[in-house]
């Protein structure tokens, strides 16, 4: 290292009185110099990621390559400005440019990395429990913030710009803006709590308290956006999402979704029968999930028959509709076949002695219903 730095005092020193070629030259050793740095910091960055168990060793690499190189290039534009002697003003203007894009070009690497580190740290359980899947969006935005407020901050600092004014002055207009917008305040303060505290997540299928039911596709700041069965993309503020109540079917240890599939037999059917077509039903059928296995359960003694429950699982809520119609039809075509009869509803009336002038007169009955015609014939006075 010292004969190097003693090869480039030589060299200035030969090319004394001739500021534009040791301009150059500095600049020409900045390039080397950038390069060798950025592979050593390479190798350094690869034994921290080994180190931490991040396997992040390539990425990282990659993306801190830049703003290394660009930073000693920087650098020495700066001293080969200091060599050319330029006036104060113009040599003041072009230092604070330069500094600025060095700020500009570190916030971006600061920002890809908090995020590769952040995804990182959220596919890792072991590591940070509280920064997850589900929380992992609200970590990236306050990290964004955080590194772009302090490059603003460095920014106005290189500038000379006194910050302690312009502090007040935001503290002023944040208070108006507050007035002015507190439904938007209160859905970005509502969108920080979903996002932190993570009731659902993207790919989730919920139902709401009004009603709908899909699929979650977006959670911004403002707003949630849910995907509907009939594929219509509803946009939800999150004041509202934050103050209804939510059903997350693909909650809990697994996104499986049980189904419950009612199925009456008359009075007087075989109910183990019933119950061993109903399981030999689900046991081939792709759509049913093999685990938890089905089961049946008699739920009650009901007015027109015995209430039988199909309980069985499908790999996902939106295959909830598909799954009922197909084991409805199934259900029905093996009970005709095995000569169980589906009760419907039936009224008999009964008539204990006939008025005079009043004939019975059968007509055919609706489906699901027994009835007596009664035809009157009134006789003529």
């Amino acid at each position: 290292m010292e004969i190097l730095q003693n090869k480039v005092f030589f060299l200035l020193e030969t090319f004394q009185g001739r500021p534009y070629v040791q301009a150059a030259i500095v600049f020409a050793l900045s390039i080397v110099l950038a390069y060798a740095l950025s592979a050593v910091v390479k190798r350094l960055c690869n034994k921290i990621a080994n180190v931490a168990r991040f396997n992040l060793d390539n990425e990282i690499a990659l993306i801190i390559h830049a703003p290394v190189v660009y930073s000693v290039l920087m650098v020495g534009f700066i001293v080969a400005l200091f060599i050319l002697d330029l006036p104060e003003t113009f040599h003041a203007v072009a230092v604070s440019i330069l500094k600025s894009a060095n700020i500009l070009i570190w916030m971006v690497f600061a920002i890809r990395l908090s995020r590769l580190l952040l995804r990182a740290s959220a596919k890792n359980q072991s590591r940070i429990k509280i920064i997850h899947p589900q929380s992992l969006p609200l970590f990236e935005n306050l990290a964004v913030l955080l590194v772009i407020g302090f490059s603003i901050y460095l920014t106005f600092q290189t500038w000379g710009i006194n910050m302690t004014a312009w502090l007040a002055s935001a503290g002023v207009l944040g208070i108006a803006i507050g007035f002015a917008s507190k439904d938007t305040l209160s859905n970005f303060i509502a969108g920080i709590f979903i996002l932190a505290d993570a009731p659902y997540k993207i790919g989730d299928y919920v139902v709401l308290d009004t009603g709908e039911r899909g699929a979650i596709t977006d959670i911004g700041i403002r707003s949630t956006r849910m995907l509907t069965r009939d594929d219509v993309e509803l946009t939800i503020p999150n004041a509202i999402m934050g103050n209804t109540k939510i059903i997350n079917e693909s909650g809990g240890p697994y996104q499986k979704f049980r189904i419950r599939i009612p199925v009456s037999v008359a009075y007087g059917s075989d109910i183990a029968q019933a119950k061993a077509i109903l399981l030999d039903l689900t046991k081939d059928n792709p759509i049913v999930c093999p685990y938890p296995e089905a089961r049946v359960r008699l739920r009650q003694l009901g007015a027109s028959g015995l209430d039988l429950e199909l309980l069985c699982w499908v790999e996902h809520p939106s295959q909830r509709g598909l799954a009922i119609d197909e084991l409805l039809t199934i259900i029905y075509n093996a009970f005709n076949q095995a000569g169980l009869e589906i009760p419907f509803s039936k009224q008999d009336l009964y008539i204990k002695e006939m008025p005079g002038g009043m004939v019975v007169m059968p007509k055919p009955t609706r489906p699901g219903y027994d009835l007596i015609f009664l035809s009157f014939s009134i006789a003529r006075t």
